[in-house]
């Protein structure tokens, strides 16, 4: 059980907005020439990848050694398939022996000026992203440990002393929830304020970092958290953005119950679910009499979480914790994901059965008030 409060509602941003992406680097002396060779054959690899529209590189004017490159692309979709495919980090590897430090930063593109001078009108005000209208950014990192480590895992990930929630002036930890599926970690956190600044603060703590260690033994893909390079891949491996986010209008009660669940999405179908998934919210978050507290869809690629607070505890709202209703909850869903044997025979309570099935064990809540 969790203690929240938050009456007001929220829509998410589109997922077929233009995206501008901006890329700060820092460039270490004396490499500049082969920083240079190193960008002119990435831009014409990243020329070719589905969804790609421009870019362009820049030098700051003041120091030499900042640079700054911007993309655009046709939503983000595109952009964050690629980015977190292996493919994109093959292709960036010979940046990395030349920049000390980089840094991106992700927009959706809601109002341009043409060539005339005048605002386009195409480029309509769009809704803020996922968790910006309380102030609370959302977002979620997932990976997975060998088959079989999955209790000692579970174990370490419990016991760690909760890092200190004040970044800086102006960013702060707000909450941080672990789940466990099989051998699938997700670690969703809750930030007021930077959330790259909130990460960073994160991953220096000392008690936070002998966790890390800990857990590093049972990792599938390796990493070394103290290695800047390492780092930046397991990150942009491991992240799991927050896609949408639906508050109910009603003043929440003193005590909720926070519940996630992971749906096996059939390949290619993530982002079609996101949007069944997020309709099905709003309408419940709408409800004045529902449960529906708030629910936040993280989504990347072919995994998609999706957590929820309820007023009451899952098995006593089964179709608002799946997020799907109707009588046949299989066959709105199996089309988009791999049901298997979960949705049962017929006669079966196919909505209890899915969500016995895909609910994630929680290992820890924490709270930073």
């Amino acid at each position: 059980m969790i203690t929240l409060s938050e009456p007001q509602a929220q829509r998410s941003t589109p997922q077929d907005s233009r995206l501008r992406v901006v890329l700060l680097l820092d460039v270490q002396d004396g490499a500049q020439d082969r920083f240079l060779d190193a960008y002119e054959q990435l831009r014409h690899q990243v020329a070719s990848v589905p969804g790609h529209v421009s870019d362009q590189l820049c030098q700051s004017i003041e120091n030499p050694a900042q640079w700054l490159i911007t993309s655009e692309w046709e939503s983000a979709q595109p952009f964050l398939a690629w980015v977190d495919s292996e493919a994109h980090r093959e292709m960036v590897r010979p940046l990395h022996g030349c920049v000390r430090d980089t840094r991106s930063l992700r927009f959706s593109i809601m109002r341009e000026t043409s060539d005339s001078g005048t605002l386009d009108s195409s480029a309509a005000p769009q809704p803020v992203p996922a968790g910006s209208a309380d102030g609370i950014v959302r977002h979620a990192l997932t990976f997975t440990v060998r088959p079989g480590s999955e209790q000692k895992v579970a174990e370490i990930l419990a016991g760690y002393t909760s890092p200190r929630a004040r970044v800086n002036g102006t960013t702060r930890l707000a909450r941080t929830s672990l789940y466990m599926k099989g051998n699938r970690v997700v670690r969703a956190v809750e930030v007021v304020g930077d959330l790259v600044a909130a990460l960073r603060h994160v991953a220096q703590q000392p008690e936070v970092r002998a966790v890390e260690e800990a857990v590093n033994p049972y990792l599938e893909e390796a990493r070394d958290l103290s290695d800047p390079l390492s780092a930046r891949d397991f990150f942009q491996r491991a992240a799991l953005p927050a896609v949408h986010h639906a508050v109910a209008r009603r003043k929440a009660p003193a005590t909720v119950y926070r519940h996630a669940l992971s749906y096996p999405v059939r390949s290619g179908c993530g982002a079609e679910l996101a949007e069944l998934l997020h309709r099905q919210d709003l309408a419940d978050a709408a409800d004045p009499a529902g449960v529906l507290v708030r629910s936040t869809i993280f989504h990347r690629g072919d995994v998609l979480v999706r957590q929820v607070d309820l007023t009451v505890p899952a098995k006593s709202a089964v179709e608002v914790a799946l997020g799907v209703r109707g009588e046949r909850p299989d066959a709105m869903l199996g089309r988009l994901t791999e049901l298997g044997s979960d949705a049962g025979g017929p006669g079966d309570d196919t909505a209890r059965l899915l969500v016995a099935a895909w609910e994630l064990s929680l290992v820890t809540d924490r709270s930073s008030d």
